[in-house]
């Protein structure tokens, strides 16, 4: 009886597969590392500190915000689920970043010799245009379109639901968009009273009718 043998491969042959292989599956520019848990109020980066990393928000939610002279708090962005946030111009972070609520953060490293451009331009693309964005709603001398501009921004970065989840607070929005909390609270209340948006609780906002809102933020 014939014996079939079992074609043999040589270590060139296994070599050349492996090499093979790795050109299809290229290491990628900015590697991943294990992400890292902040509790509600935990300091994620420093003002004044070197920079080098980017950082990707996995859940939870962060507020990005620089302390004036006089000791108030200006909250440049707040970043979420799924958005990468860290980015500078030079080696200096020029803001502080702290988690909001517990959070869990994907530091992504720069791998070793691999050219960066191709990945940190459209980060840095979507930093511009919200930094504009947020310039246009400060600018706004209606606190109340101000809130609407702002609830529209949050709904569209959640998926367009009619629901938004609010992970920040009352005073971390006027930080944000320049008013007091009490000028939020009323905001918040005369769109309720209009039947614009309901408001089951302090974290969440329904939003009714939403071409209302959607006019009054243009």
């Amino acid at each position: 009886m014939a014996i079939l043998e079992t074609p043999r491969i040589s270590f060139h042959q296994q070599d050349a597969w492996f090499s093979r292989d790795e050109r299809v599956q290229p290491a990628p520019a900015l590697a991943p590392q294990p992400p890292s848990f902040y509790p509600a109020g935990a300091e994620i980066y420093a003002q004044g500190e070197k920079c080098g990393n980017l950082y990707r928000v996995e859940f939870g939610a962060v507020r990005i915000y620089r302390l004036l002279a006089d000791g108030r708090r200006q909250i440049s962005a707040f970043h979420l689920t799924g958005e990468t946030f860290g980015f500078e111009a030079d080696d200096t972070h020029h803001f502080f970043a702290e988690a909001i609520s517990a959070t869990g953060i994907r530091i992504l490293r720069a791998a070793r010799d691999k050219d960066l451009s191709t990945e940190l331009l459209p980060i840095a693309l979507k930093g511009l245009v919200r930094a504009q964005e947020h310039l246009l709603v400060l600018g706004r001398q209606n606190a109340i379109e101000r809130i609407a501009a702002f609830l529209t921004d949050l709904a569209e970065r959640q998926g367009g639901l009619r629901k938004i989840e609010l992970p920040m607070s009352r005073t971390d929005i006027g930080d944000y968009l320049g008013l007091t909390i009490e000028t939020v609270s009323r905001g918040f209340t005369k769109l309720k009273q209009k039947g614009i948006i309901r408001l089951p609780n302090l974290r969440s906002v329904e939003v009714v009718r939403w071409q209302t809102l959607h006019d009054m933020a243009a």
